[in-house]
């Protein structure tokens, strides 16, 4: 089997409610998403997806993703899809780094694999739980009553977990984390996520202020050499998720006991061959995991649940999925669905989801064998 088209296709997202992260530092309001289409000379087709959280979150874009596909499709052509380590050598020598460009691709060879091996792609890479995995909504409010406003409106559609966005002003940080401490229901999964929005001061100054709470914050520094900067000053768990990007990453947090948790975003990482590592280095070492996708259509939520069910169910803490924020719907209804609050693993062969075409537009870009 070889590779003899590969497809582009953009397309815009538009999230339901504006959005803010970092205590408002940074807002968003549509979702510059790239979609992709392997063909062989088979006849199987594989579809990936990749879509950053705007340009402004982490060195990821939209047309960056284009471009970057733009400059390995060459490479890419003739190869066998299903030899997901073959193409990932391939990428990685056409264009190192740029990890989010090559994150679509490994998804639609890893869709193809499935398809031709006829398993889900869980199952593929070892083995799918079939345990629904709770999804983590995404609060990304800044006052106190607009918090409980968001976190209400998501449980009234099942929700158990949460991810409430804080960061860039301490007192405000405090008071938002205990109001909704003081309304957490018994059975709900809550992450304080910082988003890298606090100095070293403010991290200590929320976390040793809400140390009677134990509760767990993501990402409360810039960058690794932050949180371990602080690590021994305070008693609160701790996810990484944006300064966890590459394997190294992910063998420094463990080695050094940075992290309880590790918040893998697929298109940041550079897809599910990259991931499994990390999850592989994470089982090793004691560490639960959230797993998500940066943002995008239920295609990016699917990839992220494949992952998921790779993992033991006591060690995945939820996934996080953008399908509830968005208001289009590219796959016309299919794909795993928000179920009260919860995802289920597709039994379908490979991905288990394609767009439909129609609702894409036409290409931006075709890239064929010669």
């Amino acid at each position: 089997m070889k590779l003899t088209r590969i497809t582009v296709f953009k397309a815009d997202l538009p999230l339901e409610h504006p959005y803010w992260l970092s205590g408002g530092r940074l807002k968003f309001e549509t979702l510059d998403a790239t979609f992709v289409k392997l063909e062989t000379d088979e006849g199987v087709t594989g579809w990936g997806e990749g879509t950053p959280w705007g340009h402004t979150y982490v060195p990821a874009h939209g047309p960056g993703i284009r471009a970057g596909i733009e400059t390995m499709a060459p490479f890419l052509l003739g190869l066998d899809p299903r030899r997901v380590l073959d193409v990932e050598r391939a990428m990685d020598m056409a264009l190192p780094g740029h990890l989010y460009a090559k994150s679509p691709i490994d998804m639609a060879c890893w869709d193809i694999a499935g398809q031709a091996a006829g398993l889900p792609i869980a199952d593929l890479m070892g083995g799918g739980s079939r345990t629904p995995r709770p999804i983590a909504s995404s609060v990304g409010a800044k006052t106190v009553d607009e918090t409980r406003a968001v976190m209400d409106r998501y449980r009234q559609r099942g929700y158990i977990a949460h991810s409430v966005k804080i960061g860039g002003d301490v007192a405000r940080d405090i008071a938002r984390i205990r109001d909704v401490e003081a309304n957490r229901a018994p059975h709900e999964i809550i992450l304080y996520d910082v988003n890298r929005g606090w100095t070293r001061q403010q991290a200590l100054s929320v976390m040793q202020a809400t140390e009677d709470l134990c509760v767990m914050f993501e990402q409360p520094g810039e960058t690794l050499d932050d949180i371990a900067a602080i690590r021994a000053k305070h008693a609160a768990p701790v996810s990484v998720d944006e300064a966890l990007v590459t394997l190294q990453d992910a063998t420094r947090i463990a080695r050094d006991g940075l992290a309880e948790v590790f918040g893998i975003k697929l298109n940041r990482v550079g897809g599910l061959t990259k991931a499994a590592r990390m999850r592989d280095v994470a089982l090793a070492h004691g560490i639960d995991m959230f797993i998500m996708a940066t943002g995008g259509s239920v295609l990016a939520d699917t990839e992220a649940l494949h992952l998921a069910a790779t993992i033991p169910d006591a060690n995945c803490k939820a996934v996080w999925a953008c399908q509830d924020m968005i208001t289009v719907d590219i796959a016309g209804g299919r794909g795993p669905r928000n179920d009260k609050g919860h995802l289920q693993l597709p039994e379908t062969p490979g991905l288990g989801v394609h767009p439909d075409e129609s609702a894409l537009g036409p290409p931006v870009a075709i890239y064929e064998a010669r």
